[in-house]
C-alpha cells in the first residue's frame, strides 16, 4: 500500500479523535488532532517544535501524538501527511506556507530541506533500475526528452548533455507547436524520458501514455511510486522536490539527472571525447567563453 492510501487512513483517524469526547485521548492530543484535520497542508512542512508552538503544546507532545497514531516518531507522520497534500496544492497555498518561515531561518532552512530531499533519494533509488535505464538510452535509436513548466529546465539540461554522447536527442518542449505533435513519430526502437513533478503537466502525462501505446520505452522521473508518470513508464526514476514554498525544489532531481549524464558519458567515453574535441575547436574559433581575467 502506498503512502498516500496510508495517508488517507490516518488523516480519517485525525479527524475522529478531533471530534473525540476526551474519553479516549488528553486536551493536548485533540488540539493536535484538530490543527492537522484543519491545516493539514501547513502541518505536513513543520517540525514537531513548530506545530508544537503553533498549537500551545510541547515538543514531546507532538512526539507522543505521532507514536499514538502508530508511527516511529513525528519525521514517520510528517512524510505521510506530505504525501498526501503535496500534489494538490496551489501555487498561493505554497505561498501561505511560506509564512511559517521567519526571515532568518529562510536560508538555512531551504539548505536543509533540500539535503533532506537527496537523503530521501538516496533511499529510495534502486540501482538495478537505474542500470536497466542506462541500457535502454544506450541502445535507442532516437532519445525524446519531455518536460513542461518547471520541469523543462530539467529536461533542456538533461537533453544538452545527452546530445554530446548520443547520436539522437530529441527535446520535447512547450512551444510552437503542441507537445504530442512532437512526439508523433515516437517508434519502439525509441525512448521517451518523461520529467514531471507536482502539480503533475497534463502535457507530460499524456506524451508518456502515448509513447507507451506506441510501444516505445518510457523513463518517467518523478517524485513517488503513485505519481501518474510512474504507472505508465516503464522505469521509473524517484526524486525528492518537497518544498514549503511556491518554487519546487529540484536539487535532488538535478542529481539524479546528473548521475544519468555521467553514467552515459562514462559509457560512450570515446564518442563523448571526440565530440567534445570538435566543439572545443569550434567554441575556441567563436570565442564562446572567456580564458582569463585579462583586458
Amino acid at each position: 500500500m502506498n503512502k498516500v492510501v496510508i495517508g488517507m487512513d490516518v488523516m480519517e483517524r485525525i479527524a475522529r479523535m478531533a471530534k473525540s469526547d476526551g474519553r479516549r485521548m488528553s486536551k493536548s492530543q485533540r488540539l493536535i488532532a484538530q490543527y492537522i484535520s484543519e491545516h493539514c497542508e501547513k502541518a505536513a512542512f513543520m517540525t514537531a517544535s513548530r506545530l508544537g508552538e503553533q498549537v500551545g503544546v510541547s515538543e514531546s507532545t507532538v512526539v507522543r501524538f505521532a507514536v499514538a497514531l502508530g508511527f516511529a516518531g513525528y519525521p514517520e507522520l510528517q512524510a505521510v501527511l506530505s504525501e498526501v497534500i503535496r500534489a494538490r496544492l496551489t501555487s498561493v497555498q505554497r505561498v501561505e506556507m511560506t509564512h511559517e518561515l521567519s526571515g532568518r531561518d529562510v536560508l538555512a532552512s531551504v539548505l536543509k530541506a533540500d539535503m533532506q530531499n537527496i537523503r530521501r533519494t538516496i533511499e529510495m533509488t534502486q540501482d538495478d533500475v537505474f542500470q536497466d535505464i542506462i541500457e535502454s538510452l544506450l541502445s535507442a535509436r532516437n532519445v525524446y526528452v519531455a518536460g513542461s513548466r518547471s520541469s523543462s529546465f530539467l529536461a533542456r539540461f538533461l537533453a544538452y548533455y545527452l546530445n554530446f554522447a548520443l547520436p539522437s536527442v530529441i527535446l520535447v518542449a512547450p512551444g510552437m507547436s503542441d507537445i504530442l505533435e512532437q512526439v508523433v513519430h515516437i517508434q519502439p526502437e525509441d525512448v521517451l524520458v518523461a520529467i514531471s513533478f507536482p502539480r503533475y503537466s497534463r502535457s507530460t502525462v499524456r506524451a508518456a501514455q502515448y509513447a507507451a501505446e506506441r510501444g516505445a520505452k518510457t523513463v518517467a522521473i518523478t517524485d513517488a511510486a503513485s505519481s501518474p508518470l510512474a504507472e505508465v513508464a516503464t522505469h521509473s526514476l524517484t526524486a525528492r522536490s518537497d518544498m514549503a514554498s511556491f518554487a519546487d525544489s529540484l536539487v535532488a532531481p538535478l542529481s539524479v539527472i546528473n548521475a544519468i549524464v555521467v553514467a552515459i558519458g562514462m559509457r560512450r567515453s570515446k564518442q563523448l571525447s571526440e565530440t567534445l574535441g570538435r566543439m572545443e575547436h569550434l567554441w575556441d574559433g567563436d570565442r564562446v567563453y572567456t580564458t582569463d581575467n585579462k583586458p
